[in-house]
């Protein structure tokens, strides 16, 4: 299934950079709620998340003609989303510093033990963004090392770092250690 997802995606881009408008919409159907995902977990907000990846887009869309391979556009197109947002937080960092110091620190409550895809979920989203960020392109999005890399724009060696404490953070949140432990 990903695998002919992944053809049909390039398959996309191919048409998309002879201006096939019918493949740009396509393409935009197919990646956008992906690239949304992503910019979610990254700034914590999905209203600017949406901001985000609409601004990403036009730059998506004018840089496409020079994207080289269109197998790397999975990849290209979360680092723009990426560098877009990684700009939003900049933006934010002092307001959501103070912010952070001001609200108190909320609970979630864990799902049912039964719903295994539901605590999964619920254990990435107790990850610090760049954690949750970087195991979902992994796993979630099946990008490789290399690929993830490209998407967050860090280097491989972080990638693989932040992976292992992410790995590490998930197990005790799912073994239900997660509470007496603070993530970071």
């Amino acid at each position: 299934m990903i695998g002919k997802r992944r053809a049909y995606e390039e398959l996309l881009v191919v048409e998309a950079r002879t201006g096939d408008r019918s493949a740009i919409e396509a393409l935009v159907r197919l990646r956008g709620p992906r690239l949304l995902v992503h910019a979610t977990r990254l700034l914590g907000d999905r209203d600017q998340a949406q901001d985000a990846v609409q601004e990403a887009w036009v730059e998506i869309l004018r840089g496409l003609p020079g994207l080289r391979a269109a197998a790397a556009f999975p990849a290209w197109s979360t680092q723009i989303v990426t560098r877009r947002c990684v700009r939003i937080i900049k933006g934010l960092q002092k307001g959501r510093a103070l912010a952070a110091e001001l609200t108190p620190l909320i609970e979630t409550e864990q799902p049912e033990p039964d719903d295994e895809a539901a605590r999964l979920r619920w254990a990435i989203d107790q990850l610090p963004a760049e954690q949750a960020a970087t195991i979902a392109l992994f796993y979630l999005e099946d990008m490789r090392l290399t690929e993830v890399a490209i998407a967050l724009d860090i280097p491989q060696g972080t990638v693989k770092s932040r992976l292992s404490k992410a790995r590490g953070a998930l197990r005790a949140l799912l073994e239900g250690e997660g509470d007496d432990h603070e993530i970071h």
